[in-house]
């Protein structure tokens, strides 16, 4: 492709603004357009039926508005159930975001793995599949929290959730015993890497947390080329219930390139 591309990525919320990062450094020239779907948030909160009708009306509107060379689903609770529904729907190329577990697998030197995700997502026979496929023999367990996602859009509008509960959300994920210790975490939700510093630090011991935006962005540039140039634009940013970003908000977004 060689005119700088328009880029769409939609989550839920706040939590594709890790997957947007990796994507703008891999093709900095992009215009890039950063949906938040807050009306619907969290998606982990509705049916599958509703989650598809939902996505894919939202999605046929933003396409028709901004007319994008592609779209990253920066969600793995959508993209898990929704990307067949869009493909069927639409001609623009989709990128979508599902949990980073045979990467995982095969880095784990001590065979045993955790995935954290939302409680839809580590329910969803999608998921036990790649861990059916790709496992090789490693230990997986699946943890599922309810409140993680929530924590993260909290501590991005100023108000950060006590080290407790954080705490007691990836405590479920490291397993000792058999001489064996957890020593791969995949961040099944495109929110958890944006606490990953206090994940990091609540840990009982040290382990690799798996983000999949990086192979999301490398997808990208697969399917539209490498960057024409170096020059950076501000990428748009919308809320899908029309609601306008507050001042700290504001101030947390310009850090990931992102304008009002």
């Amino acid at each position: 492709m060689a005119s700088a591309p328009t880029i769409l990525i939609s989550d839920s919320g706040l939590g594709g603004l890790t997957v947007h990062r990796e994507v703008a450094a891999a093709r900095a020239d992009a215009k890039y357009i950063y949906v938040a779907d807050d009306a619907f948030f969290p998606y982990s909160a509705h049916g599958e039926a509703a989650l598809v009708e939902r996505v894919v009306a939202l999605m046929g509107t933003l396409i028709e508005t901004h007319r994008p060379d592609l779209v990253v689903i920066a969600c793995n609770t959508a993209s898990t159930l929704v990307l067949p529904h869009l493909r069927a729907h639409f001609t623009v190329p989709f990128v979508g975001t599902v949990p980073a577990i045979k990467p995982a697998c095969a880095a784990s030197v001590t065979k045993r793995v955790s995935v954290l995700g939302t409680e839809a997502t580590v329910a969803r026979e999608y998921t036990r599949a790649l861990i059916r496929d790709f496992a090789n023999g490693t230990e997986v367990t699946l943890v599922g929290s309810a409140r993680l996602a929530g924590y993260a859009e909290a501590e991005f509008n100023g108000a950060p959730a006590a080290d407790a509960e954080i705490a007691a959300e990836i405590a479920p994920c490291f397993v000792d015993g058999d001489d064996r210790r957890t020593d791969t975490i995949v961040l099944a939700c495109t929110h958890y890497p944006l606490l990953l510093a206090r994940l990091e630090q609540l840990a009982p011991w040290p382990v690799a947390f798996q983000d999949p935006a990086p192979a999301i962005a490398r997808r990208v540039v697969d399917l539209i080329g490498p960057p024409g140039h170096d020059r950076r634009l501000p990428a748009q940013f919308v809320f899908s219930s029309g609601n306008k970003p507050s001042p700290t908000l504001i101030a947390a977004l310009a850090r990931f390139g992102i304008g009002p």
